[in-house]
């Protein structure tokens, strides 16, 4: 990259980016050092350990070079891509680490955080994408049911006690939201077809 008629270091992080898809390692050093900051700051804002934002600073770093190829500029800009990766794996590494399930009273919030990220549009298939989806469309009692159980391995004796509700009652949620997944996700997906 000696060719470059300015400083590597000046030039904008779309290309920055580019250059680390190419593999060119003045680039990508210049890519680290220009971001490396920012994506600790962001994972370390959300473990609070030095040495797993160090961890996910790094694994942040290698999946925007194994992904840097489908970078969108029009989903937004090279930062917010970079670092709601940072953020995201953060947030893995943190539930990871848990030795306990989320409460489930903040169960609601994480529901709500079904968001269309860069990171999720680059990286889910369509598959993913509908599993979510029709669990968005579950009344709320159900689909925190199911998710107590099927994510975070609570029996349905643990959810009874967690929602405070009858045993028979968080049977027939967990029951009912499977039923309604798998007729849902067994049905043809329509929305990309012209009929």
């Amino acid at each position: 990259m000696s060719g470059l008629r300015f400083p590597v270091g000046r030039l904008p992080d779309e290309a920055l980016l580019s250059g680390l898809a190419t593999g060119d390692q003045e680039l990508a050093v210049v890519f680290v050092r220009r971001f490396q900051h920012r994506v600790f700051g962001v994972a370390m804002a959300v473990t609070r350990d030095r040495q797993l934002a160090e961890d996910v600073a790094q694994q942040t770093f290698e999946r925007a070079w194994r992904h840097a190829q489908i970078y969108d500029s029009r989903r937004g800009s090279v930062t917010t891509w970079l670092t709601t990766i940072a953020h995201n794996l953060a947030i893995d590494a943190v539930r990871a680490r848990r030795t306990e399930p989320v409460a489930p009273e903040d169960l609601d919030a994480l529901l709500g955080t079904v968001t269309e990220t860069p990171e999720r549009w680059a990286l889910a298939d369509e598959a993913s994408a509908r599993l979510r989806a029709a669990v968005s469309r579950l009344p709320r009692e159900q689909a925190r049911a199911l998710m107590m159980a099927g994510i975070y391995g609570m029996t349905a004796q643990q959810v009874a006690d967690a929602e405070q509700i009858p045993l028979g009652t968080a049977k027939t949620r967990i029951r009912a939201a499977m039923g309604k997944l798998r007729t849902t996700l067994s049905a043809p997906d329509r929305g990309g077809h012209v009929q």
